[in-house]
């Protein structure tokens, strides 16, 4: 407990996005705009979190915190550790938003907000009737997936480097949503790949390559050449070999900051019942670390 208070930082600190890594994440910058919006101060930081430590972690929070966000690879372990899913999480198995009340932990997945909300600022659309290909099966590639098939995409192809995973979050999306057209495959499977590229309205890049700059990309980066229409949206938030690829093509290219930014507003209006304010909490985005 008092390894978890002193990594924290300060007793003011009543919120914090956990990861491993977690340093890059501006979140603190965001969400901080958005409490100090409404003269609450700065209650929000960050902790990298070992997975190892997470029931570690969560007992700390009962007691300690008022809020978290998770990040990459928190998401599905920390479940055993939560006291009661909403209705999207327990879904799709995935929760990247702790409230805690009388010591007691309730879980929220807002990605699907994040990616709705990032697909209309970034390209002025809907999901609704998009062809999207997905690229990952972990947390936020669980919400998102759940998410298309609550808002009627016309398909999702997901493309994951371990197959059976891909499998594995179709079939649960199946199940939520019979007559949803699915297809997996692997990420280095060129054909059925680019034949979902060939008639895709959106792309969605939502694995965790990309936060380094050494990372590789994570697809045959050529194959984007076969469709001039596709909009290209990496959930990272930095410029990765993918975007610089799109976007030398000409192709309509995002990262993930609208993403950040809207997940992360459900977020501050679960914990705080005030609408979040999103021009603030974009503004805070950008200030420095």
């Amino acid at each position: 407990m008092r390894r978890f208070s002193s990594m924290a930082g300060t007793e003011q600190i009543e919120y914090l996005v956990i990861g491993d890594p977690v340093a890059h994440s501006r979140s603190p910058q965001m969400q901080n705009a958005a409490f100090e919006f409404y003269g609450m101060g700065s209650p929000y930081g960050k902790l990298r979190v070992d997975p190892a430590k997470i029931g570690e972690f969560a007992e700390y929070a009962r007691t300690r915190l008022k809020g978290v966000n998770l990040t990459v690879p928190h998401k599905q372990v920390i479940l055993p550790f939560v006291d009661e899913l909403s209705p999207g999480a327990a879904a799709c198995r995935s929760v990247n938003t702790l409230k805690i009340e009388k010591n007691r932990i309730f879980g929220f997945s807002t990605d699907g907000a994040g990616i709705s909300g990032a697909v209309r600022e970034n390209f002025g659309l809907e999901l609704e009737d998009l062809h999207v290909v997905m690229l990952g099966a972990g947390g936020a590639a669980t919400a998102i997936a759940f998410e298309t098939a609550a808002r009627h995409s016309a398909s999702l192809t997901i493309a994951n480097r371990t197959l059976e995973k891909a499998r594995d979050l179709a079939g649960r999306v199946g199940s939520f949503a019979p007559g949803f057209a699915l297809e997996v495959c692997a990420l280095d499977d060129r054909e059925t790949l680019g034949r979902a590229l060939s008639r895709a309205d959106l792309l969605i890049q939502v694995t965790s390559l990309g936060l380094k700059e050494t990372d590789p990309a994570p697809m045959d980066l050529e194959l984007l050449e076969l469709n001039p229409k596709l909009r290209v949206f990496d959930a990272v938030y930095r410029e990765t070999p993918l975007l610089r690829a799109a976007r030398a093509l000409g192709l309509p290219a995002a990262d993930g900051r609208e993403m950040l930014i809207w997940q992360g507003a459900a977020s501050f209006e679960i914990w705080t019942g005030k609408p979040a304010p999103i021009e603030a909490m974009r503004a805070g985005f950008g200030r420095s670390g």
